[in-house]
């Protein structure tokens, strides 16, 4: 929490919750995180999904129910229907003006549409979380023109399969995640196939309080002509941590935010903040927001860019990821209390058409070594898995409920990106 204690959330889309029939085919799959893009509370990342709660996060960004605001502000977020399958072909994100209890106007300005201008570099990012059965919408922003992606960590996090529209073009892309920095929460993209796209034009420069400054985005994830909120600068440097949409899962702690009172909010993660010259300054990721008061962070420019450079030149360690991690397919309870401390890692499920199923490992199993290394609980499974690639051969050993022991070597296949 920052300063003054209070909590802030990402800005992303609500993911689109599973029916209760497709809820118990992934077992406690946590939903994924909003802030103005998706992520998800609880790792499905790592070869594995933890069988804890099913809470969604919607993230700190645009879209934000209680943070920093008295009382619980209703929930922002929202899926487009089928974002992979058909992105909606207009919406401008714009809402009506909010009025207070007494009559009067709120003091924010609602948001209005992005300019021509505004809208170059610009795209739209859809992710699909298959593991948790749910989908989820943000921006991101173009760095050159073959179609690399800037964009927050938590929009594309624990997504099985993503798809990015160019805004000024409608033209659509699959992507595929170059590397990632959860802490910093940033995230590169590759998109396939393209080529002559039109690019952002960063501002590194100085900044000061009261600079004007407009945030645009694929505000709720409706697609079309961007949102375009204007403020100004009221903070620099500033720390917050983030929060779940529901209150309960904390993110991360995210620091040197340039706070602005621009009406950030659901979609609008990763997407630009500009100055009065329509160059970029930030990139949008968390926000509080109410109908009288607009609170709403981004990353500076030059710090995501230096974060974006080191991914690109593969420099993997720190905070960095590169591409996604290997996956195995099983669920397991990391604090549990069925099996005996240091004994291995309890599987509570296994998911369909994954490595685990294929070698046979059912809920029960216990985990007890992972190419050579013994295995003494979830949370080491996950540390251990956590360094493996898609594609990469592990041999695992493991003890059935009847006692027997079983080893097997399986082949990792491309993970939820983390």
């Amino acid at each position: 929490m920052d300063q003054h204690g209070e909590h802030w959330q990402w800005i992303g889309t609500e993911p689109e919750r599973p029916s209760p029939a497709r809820r118990s085919k992934a077992v406690g799959v946590a939903a994924a995180l909003i802030l103005v893009g998706g992520a998800t509370a609880g790792g499905a990342a790592f070869g594995f999904v933890h069988s804890t709660s099913s809470s969604s996060a919607a993230g700190i960004a645009a879209g934000g129910s209680e943070i920093g605001v008295p009382g619980q502000l209703p929930t922002q977020g929202q899926a487009p229907q089928d974002p992979l399958a058909q992105p909606p072909s207009s919406g401008n994100g714009g809402q009506e003006p909010h009025q207070r209890r007494d009559g009067r106007a709120s003091s924010y300005i609602p948001p209005g549409r992005a300019t021509s201008r505004q809208q170059v570099g610009v795209v739209d990012i859809y992710t699909r979380l298959k593991y948790e059965s749910a989908k989820a919408a943000g921006t991101g922003m173009i760095l050159s023109a073959d179609g690399e992606i800037l964009t927050n960590n938590h929009v594309i996090e624990r997504s099985t399969r993503i798809r990015v529209t160019v805004v000024t073009t409608g033209n659509s892309y699959a992507a595929t995640v170059v590397g990632t920095d959860k802490v910093d929460d940033v995230a590169v993209l590759q998109l396939a196939g393209a080529s002559g796209l039109g690019t952002i034009t960063p501002d590194t420069g100085t900044l000061h309080l009261g600079d004007p400054v407009t945030a645009v985005g694929n505000a709720m994830g409706v697609g079309g002509v961007p949102s375009a909120a204007e403020g100004s600068i009221v903070g620099l440097n500033r720390s917050i941590t983030t929060r779940s949409e529901g209150g309960g899962v904390e993110g991360e702690r995210l620091t040197g935010m340039i706070q602005v009172d621009a009406h950030v909010i659901s979609g609008d993660s990763g997407g630009p903040l500009y100055d009065a010259d329509d160059e970029v300054i930030g990139m949008d990721t968390a926000a509080s927001s109410s109908p009288l008061q607009s609170v709403g962070f981004a990353i500076p420019i030059a710090k995501a860019l230096s974060i974006a450079e080191r991914i690109e030149s593969g420099e993997e360690g720190g905070n960095i990821s590169i591409g996604t991690p290997g996956f195995l397919g099983v669920e397991f309870r990391p604090d549990s209390s069925f099996s005996t401390a240091g004994s291995g890692a309890l599987v509570s499920g296994v998911l369909r058409k994954t490595p685990a199923a294929r070698i046979g490992l059912a809920r029960g199993d216990m985990i007890t070594v992972v190419s050579g290394t013994p295995i003494t609980s979830g949370d080491q499974l996950k540390s251990v898995l956590s360094q493996r690639r898609s594609g990469d051969s592990v041999s695992l050993t493991w003890r059935d409920a009847q006692g027997g022991s079983h080893t097997a070597t399986v082949t990792l296949i491309d993970g939820p990106a983390e």
